[in-house]
């Protein structure tokens, strides 16, 4: 009988999962914030503003976090996200705008 090595994948799975989830969380925080002071905004200048952001730490006004790497894909899929969740909408006329 031979006994097998604890299967640490199994750990640094759970890891890697929480982590994207405070990423996307983080993501979709800032997406909000700055739809709410915008009102509404062009995806590009979203895409910038949420990745510029993430590279000096900042979620808001007085409010800091730990910068992270973060890429327009990641931007994109959370707008998806919001989108899909009834958080954001798009301009008929013009639906390359976001508003919130």
């Amino acid at each position: 009988l031979r006994l097998l090595p604890w299967q640490r994948y199994l750990q640094a799975e759970k890891a890697e999962v929480s982590t994207l989830e405070r990423k996307r969380n983080i993501l979709c925080c800032l997406i909000t914030r700055i739809l709410k002071v915008e009102k509404q905004l062009h995806i590009d200048n979203l895409v910038f503003r949420v990745i510029d952001a993430c590279q000096k730490g900042e979620l808001g006004p007085g409010l800091r976090f730990l910068s992270f790497c973060c890429h327009s894909v990641d931007v994109l899929s959370c707008v998806l996200h919001l989108l899909n969740q009834g958080y954001l909408r798009r301009q008929e006329e013009r639906p390359h705008v976001l508003e919130y």
